[in-house]
């Protein structure tokens, strides 16, 4: 084991007396490794203070201070924008292979709706990946490495658990929003669905705020990195570039895309935090002069001689017992709750993912996700600790240290270039995955719940039960004889005609939709796609005002970090409690929301003003950014918003009936889009029948058994772990006290092990759930080769009625297959197979309606369609043409349809 020492003593005693305890903890002062380095092996220690202080002197102390002073840019600014726009184009790429296979592998719909929910089937490894790259920072990575070089091992820690437990406990929102409110595309919209416009708007409010917030550290890290290691960037050039590439393939592919270009950069984001590791703790054979780390052993000796917070257990960076390490961890956690329950970027991945998917995503992506502070900051902010010991003088000043630089400066210190592009590349990652997140999250808030609710609805029902296709009640509460009888476009006819028409059009101008009951709102919903677009270009623009204006006011990432849960944390437990709680009142949702802001504030800057300076603008940012003034503020912020909002809802909200009760969460099942109503997408969990009319839907209780289980687990598995990341290891790391060198080992290869099982998860697993459900969707589409009949084919069909054989036609069509002379009464019908799911109803249309007439069964290599009550006659008309042949029946009781796969022969119906 090596000890490197700096003798300032001048007697052979004080040489021995030190090496006869190698637990005293020696500070290094100078020196350069460069020239020479004093290596004292155990049980050879034979250097005299007097050879010491010579190789001292003769390396320079000057020249070493002036060689390690700061960051130096080393990459030219051409190769970091071709190494920028090389990812926008490899981005935007990625963003377009998705497009092209959801639409063309899983029939994706062109609408609005997809854009914001990727057609709300993601799978559980997309969903895990999306989520730690949305959570993924600049912060992340740079803010806990900042907490590491300040308050030693516990900082990574306090950081990891701090803001995992947030990711663990949203599983329950998550579970909750699916079962309460399966339509809703925003959290802000079943506020409104419950509470009204004032209520609303405020939320609106709080939601927006967040998005800024969270941009604004995105681009302070972003920008901070750039600028520093790039030779020539500007911060307002780093910031149109950045906004340029978020904006760019956020527009091609929508939330979409974000998936793919997510699990791409958290690949990456994890090879390149593993290329560290193996660097610092993992690579002994190497030259010293170069890097005097390599073994967690070699890291503990120098961190065991450098001198730690005053306020630290015997001055030690190697101790959880840290007053400044605890308030931060107290301030993280309070303050990430804001940035996760109000940030509408999270709600947008539950929306996108089934609910069982869902939970396991967010179970497994904030376990994922914990490696990334936990071991990059153990790796770097300790490294950054030992390298400053090792040089006799601290790499940074500290304002570069709040500014995120401790990554930089140890990758370029050990690295060199390879070093300083590593670094590049992981923070434009989480640059580039985050912001397209939120640029999604805020076009969807001013598209859905400003847009659509607030400045043009396309129609101002009396509530959410109302129909916004005709403006009639629907289901529960509407009267028999003037009920809505609006259905889902995916049963009509006329839509059917629309997108065959418009498909095949090749004028720049697609024709008009001519559906009577959809058409309209259809023409609705493609200026909103056009608003969406335009939301998307402003969003990713105001980006760099944004950055310029932070970066003026001279404002840190440190800063803007704890300071984000003193402006949302209030509205935390309000929005929380919106889907959990019945009695809950928007009276109480408001006023704790404001309240805890203004409370939160209060406080904040009354514990800041005790300082010297107090709040003068030369003191401001310091004494306002100390962790007693953010952590009172933060713990007041969110306290008395939950407290205020309770008091209020016992107040104003005394009883309810059960029909109160029933009917708060059916105006959150209310919330849908008529065209494609949320009960589509569980026909075959729930059982749905007849899942056409918008009004037929499960009930809120069958909704809650099928998915207790999930619930169960998500409620379970939250609590577990939130206990045991906020009290159980600590408490253990306590009574540690501080580390020896067996300790921190084991620690060390705990965050590496942890860092390589995550990895090799959110690596493998998504690549294996997408090639599953692409294989899996590529199988369903070749037992619907009815679908792709050229349009120079012919199916024959022939119809059987006693000894009397008719034959028809079967003509290809875009959407489906025209089966031409039927029936008497029908002259002309659509047979649409598109997009058939097993065991589930098939429909014969006309133009006029759609009629549930049988159900799909693929049986081996052969597909049969059967067909039942193909007329709308009713039942008692049914009934008596049963005796009746096929010649002089208005109805065809049964159409069975054989199509083999592997046959070359004509296939055949029999009509019955």
């Amino acid at each position: 084991m090596f000890y490197v020492y700096n003798f300032l003593v001048t007697t052979d005693v004080d040489l021995w007396n030190m090496l006869a305890n190698t637990n005293q903890n020696v500070r290094l002062q100078w020196i350069n490794p460069t020239l020479i380095t004093i290596i004292i092996l155990v049980n050879c220690p034979f250097v005299t203070s007097t050879n010491t202080t010579r190789c001292i002197s003769e390396a320079g102390v000057e020249q070493a201070e002036r060689t390690h002073d700061g960051i130096e840019p080393i990459i030219t600014l051409s190769e970091a924008v071709v190494m920028i726009i090389g990812f926008g184009v490899f981005a935007g790429g990625l963003a377009k292979a998705f497009s092209f296979i959801r639409k063309t592998v899983f029939k994706d719909k062109d609408n609005l709706d997809t854009d914001f929910d990727a057609g709300g089937k993601v799978s559980i490894g997309l969903t895990a990946t999306t989520i730690v790259s949305q959570w993924t920072w600049a912060a992340t990575l740079l803010q806990s490495s900042t907490v590491a070089a300040k308050y030693g091992i516990s900082g990574p820690f306090w950081y990891a658990a701090g803001a995992t437990v947030q990711i663990i406990l949203f599983a329950v929102l998550s579970i909750q929003l699916k079962i309460r409110a399966p339509g809703a595309k925003t959290f802000l919209q079943v506020i409104q669905a419950r509470f009204g416009r004032r209520t609303h708007l405020v939320f609106c409010t709080f939601a927006l705020m967040t998005n800024v917030v969270v941009t604004a550290m995105l681009m302070l890290g972003g920008a901070a990195v750039l600028t520093s290691l790039v030779e020539g960037l500007s911060v307002e050039l780093a910031a149109m570039i950045l906004a340029a590439v978020i904006g760019g393939y956020t527009f091609i592919g929508g939330l979409g895309a974000t998936f793919y270009v997510s699990y791409f950069n958290t690949a990456l984001i994890f090879a390149v935090m593993l290329v560290f590791v193996v660097k610092i703790y993992n690579n002994p054979e190497h030259d010293w002069l170069e890097n005097p780390l390599g073994t967690p052993e070699r890291v503990y000796d120098i961190l065991a001689c450098s001198n730690g917070p005053a306020d630290n257990r015997g001055n030690s960076y190697l101790t959880f017992i840290s007053e400044g390490g605890l308030m931060f961890g107290i301030i993280n956690l309070v303050g990430n709750f804001g940035t996760v329950f109000v940030d509408q970027s999270y709600w947008q991945s539950s929306v996108a993912a089934k609910p069982k998917e869902g939970v396991w995503g967010f179970i497994t992506g904030g376990l994922t996700w914990f490696a990334v502070p936990f071991t990059f900051a153990t790796t770097m902010g300790l490294s950054y600790v030992a390298l400053s010991t090792v040089y006799g003088q601290e790499l940074l000043s500290e304002d570069d240290i709040n500014a995120g630089l401790v990554p930089p400066v140890v990758a370029e210190t050990l690295m060199g270039k390879t070093g300083a592009i590593l670094i590049t590349l992981m923070i434009l990652m989480a640059v580039t995955s985050t912001g397209s997140a939120e640029v999604i999250a805020v076009t969807s808030i001013l598209v859905y719940d400003m847009y659509q609710i607030h400045w043009k609805p396309y129609r101002r029902v009396t509530d959410s039960n109302g129909c916004i296709l005709c403006g009639k009640q629907r289901g529960r509460m509407a009267c028999k004889r003037d009920q809505c009888k609006c259905f889902s476009m995916a049963y009509c006819g006329q839509c059917a005609n629309d997108d065959s028409n418009r498909s095949t059009s090749t004028r720049p101008v697609k024709p008009a939709y001519s559906c009577t009951m959809h058409g309209p709102y259809r023409n609705y919903l493609h200026i909103l796609i056009q608003k969406k677009n335009w939301c998307i270009f402003w969003v990713s623009i105001s980006i760099v005002p944004l950055t310029l204006i932070l970066k003026t006011l001279e404002i840190s990432l440190g800063w803007v970090y704890l300071f984000m849960g003193i402006l949302i944390g209030s509205s935390v437990v309000p929005i929380a409690l919106s889907v959990f709680w019945t009695r809950l009142t928007g009276t109480a949702m408001v006023a704790g929301t404001i309240g805890g802001t203004v409370l939160g504030m209060v406080s904040w800057l009354s514990v800041a003003a005790t300082f010297d300076g107090g709040l003068q603008r030369g003191a401001f940012l310091k004494n306002t950014g100390k962790e007693v003034s953010m952590l009172t503020g933060n713990c007041v912020a969110i306290g008395s918003g939950a407290i205020i909002t309770l008091i209020v809802t016992f107040v104003t909200n005394l009883r309810l009936s059960a029909f109160q009760k029933e009917e708060t969460w059916e105006k959150t099942r209310d919330i849908d889009n008529p065209l494609a109503p949320w009960t589509e997408l569980y026909i075959r969990e729930l059982s749905i029948h007849d899942a056409k009319m918008l009004y037929n839907r499960p009930s809120l209780s069958t909704m809650e058994e099928k998915f207790k289980t999930a619930k169960i687990i998500a409620t379970s598995t939250a609590v577990a772990l939130t206990l045991i990341l906020v009290v159980v290891w600590p408490a253990c790391m306590v009574a540690v006290n501080v580390m020896n060198c067996e300790d921190f080992v084991n620690w060390v290869y705990v965050s590496q092990s942890w860092a390589w099982l995550a990895a090799i998860f959110i690596i493998v697993v998504p690549v294996v759930n997408e090639v599953y459900s692409l294989s899996k969707q590529l199988k369903e589409n070749r037992r619907k080769r009815i679908v792709h009949v050229h349009h120079d084919d012919q199916l024959n069909l022939k119809t059987v009625s006693g000894t009397m054989r008719k034959t028809s036609t079967l003509t290809p069509r875009s959407n489906g297959l025209e089966m031409s002379h039927v029936d008497h009464t029908m002259s002309t019908a659509v047979l649409d197979i598109h997009e058939l799911d097993r065991d589930t109803d098939v429909e014969m249309m006309n133009h006029d309606s759609a009629i549930r007439v049988g159900e799909y069964v693929p049986l081996e290599n052969k597909q049969i369609l059967q067909f039942k009550d193909i007329n709308s006659h009713t039942s008692d008309q049914r009934n008596s043409c049963e005796s009746n042949d096929m010649e002089s029946s208005t109805l065809a009781r049964r159409i069975s349809m054989e199509i083999d796969l592997d046959s070359s022969e004509p296939n055949q119906a029999i009509f019955n």
